[in-house]
């Protein structure tokens, strides 16, 4: 099973978890790190395209970024938030590829297909992950959403919103 097989939402998104047995389990060990605080700047990475995104690949760039920043500002220098959250259930009806196997699968009989995945629906300019720094860590955080862009499905923007007033 690829990402790219199930990077694009067809059709209704299939959410009704109380129904099927053996259910996948959410990947996500945390949505927020770091303390909360006053901070300056709030970057944002945020969506270019409307995609669905596996939960895999958002620990994956949640635990990326989280480590960079961790490592130049400390645990109470940042503070993180994912801002979407898998709850579509992805479905595969598995088939062998192998010889023999038109004795052992029955087609396209009964394709519903298992459960397999969580993933994420994303709209375009969607906000994905947010983290608020201090003015001192503004260019540590870029780059550590950068990083964290490279495991997503799409290629996002990163944003930056300034927090406070500044007094000119």
């Amino acid at each position: 099973m690829h990402g790219a097989n199930y990077r694009i939402g067809n059709g209704q998104p299939y959410t009704r978890k109380k129904y099927i047995k053996g259910k996948p389990q959410i990947k996500i060990a945390k949505f927020s790190g770091g303390q909360r605080g006053n901070y300056d700047y709030c970057v944002q990475l945020c969506s270019s395209e409307k995609v669905q995104i596996r939960h895999m690949a958002i620990e994956a760039a949640r635990l990326s970024a989280n480590k960079k920043i961790e490592q130049a500002t400390g645990e109470t220098g940042y503070f993180s938030t994912l801002r979407i959250y898998p709850h579509i259930l992805l479905r595969e009806n598995k088939m062998i590829a192998t010889a023999g196997a038109d004795r052992l699968q029955e087609g396209m009989r009964g394709a519903f297909g298992k459960a397999v995945s969580l993933a994420a629906r994303v709209n375009r300019d969607q906000c994905i992950m947010e983290v608020h720094v201090k003015k001192e860590h503004l260019e540590v955080a870029k780059k550590a959403l950068h990083g964290a862009a490279v495991k997503l499905p799409m290629t996002p923007s990163i944003k930056v919103i300034p927090l406070k007033a500044t007094v000119a």
